[in-house]
């Protein structure tokens, strides 16, 4: 917590542009919301965007904790001032049990989950979307073989794929994902509050496609 003698230090610079922008977000509603996708669809480019717009905080929770542990740390970070408008959830709740702990913990603030947004992708195309994935190990430049090759087609031989990235892998992370997440999109489904994104379109359609559905 910065105090009067530490907020000295702050350059001008800043305090005026955490000033401004908690004046433009002072008049932003109140939301708080739920990525949920496969990986690779695409939630990992757009909750900064879409915690820039609405000014959220990003919670984003490891797997390895218990449920009860995981909602706690949530409940704390709800008291900061980088949440006071509300928060994204990404990669929790995982499960139908995690969804409803979360509910009571919200419902103890006197407020709920306004929006899920579901990175609807078909699993074909995420297969293409991944798997294609190659880098350059040295520079750390990514290339696809479909939409961006490289240039000269012998540098191909320079490049390696992430252990992530093979079909192998991908295929027991979409089952686990339809497995124990689906349920979930299922449980918000009936509370009315998902709103499903066209996550195979290019990023900027799924921008403009989130914020109508947030506006």
């Amino acid at each position: 917590m910065a105090t009067a003698a530490n907020l000295e230090d702050v350059p001008s610079v800043d305090l005026m542009t955490e000033l401004l922008r908690r004046m433009k977000c002072s008049t932003k509603p109140d939301k708080r919301l739920i990525l949920v996708g496969p990986p690779g669809s695409g939630k990992g480019t757009q909750s900064p965007i879409i915690k820039d717009e609405f000014c959220l905080c990003h919670l984003a929770t490891g797997e390895l904790v218990s449920d009860d542990l995981v909602v706690g740390i949530i409940d704390d970070a709800l008291k900061k001032p980088s949440c006071q408008k509300g928060f994204i959830l990404d990669g929790f709740p995982r499960t139908v049990v995690q969804a409803q702990k979360l509910d009571e913990m919200l419902d103890k603030r006197g407020v709920k989950v306004d929006k899920v947004l579901n990175f609807a992708i078909d699993d074909a195309i995420l297969e293409e979307r991944i798997t294609g994935r190659w880098i350059h190990p040295s520079s750390g430049r990514t290339y696809h073989t479909k939409f961006a090759p490289p240039k000269v087609p012998g540098n191909w031989r320079a490049l390696i794929q992430r252990k992530d990235d093979t079909a192998a892998v991908l295929k027991s992370r979409l089952e686990a994902f339809h497995k124990q997440t689906e349920p979930v999109i299922d449980y918000y489904k009936k509370k009315g509050i998902v709103a499903n994104l066209p996550a195979e379109k290019p990023p900027q359609e799924v921008t403009s496609e989130v914020k109508k559905v947030l506006s």
